[in-house]
């Protein structure tokens, strides 16, 4: 394998693994709770969805051809608090994703020092996808921790909770030993 092959491959098992962590998110929450603002200037979970899956669908749609920030998409519109049921905020989050995964997916290693566009920026390729590594992460760390807000003392761990790392790590040894 190669170095390129190498990064597209990790590019997207680490971005499906921030999905996965917003699917195990949303998977706690009652329907009410997507529209939860810590504070009248935050952002609801519903918002930040929105706001994901705009970003996907303008970013990685035509990627490699057009301007990663598309005409049709309206990013205030994105922020603004409105009433949509979950069902709906979960299958716009998932057509962002998959527009995601499926760009990276059809990726070549020659692709990845192409020139690509956002808001006319240019841009490689490579540092296209680095930008959105940065990016995603940060917007489900928001979901997460809005969640964990509501949740309180009935949140269940996403990962290792606390108090058991020791334990954690001596599985770990078990199983690859």
């Amino acid at each position: 394998m190669s170095m390129g092959s190498d990064f597209l491959k990790s590019s997207i098992k680490r971005l499906g693994y921030y999905r996965e962590l917003g699917d195990k998110t949303f998977q706690q929450l009652r329907e009410e709770d997507f529209h939860f603002q810590p504070s009248p200037d935050s952002n609801s979970i519903a918002v930040i969805i929105r706001h994901l899956a705009g970003n996907m669908l303008s970013r990685w749609t035509d990627f490699l051809s057009t301007d990663g920030e598309k005409e049709w998409r309206n990013r205030d519109r994105e922020f603004e608090e409105r009433e949509q049921g979950s069902e709906e905020l979960k299958k716009y989050w998932n057509e962002g994703w998959d527009c995601l995964m499926n760009t990276l997916q059809s990726l070549s290693e020659e692709d990845l020092f192409r020139i690509i566009r956002i808001r006319t920026e240019e841009l490689t390729v490579v540092d296209a996808i680095n930008r959105q590594l940065a990016h995603y992460p940060y917007h489900v760390g928001q979901i997460i921790t809005i969640a964990r807000i509501i949740k309180d003392k009935d949140w269940v761990s996403l990962s290792i909770p606390r108090g058991d790392s020791n334990a954690y790590n001596q599985s770990l040894k078990k199983k690859n030993s």
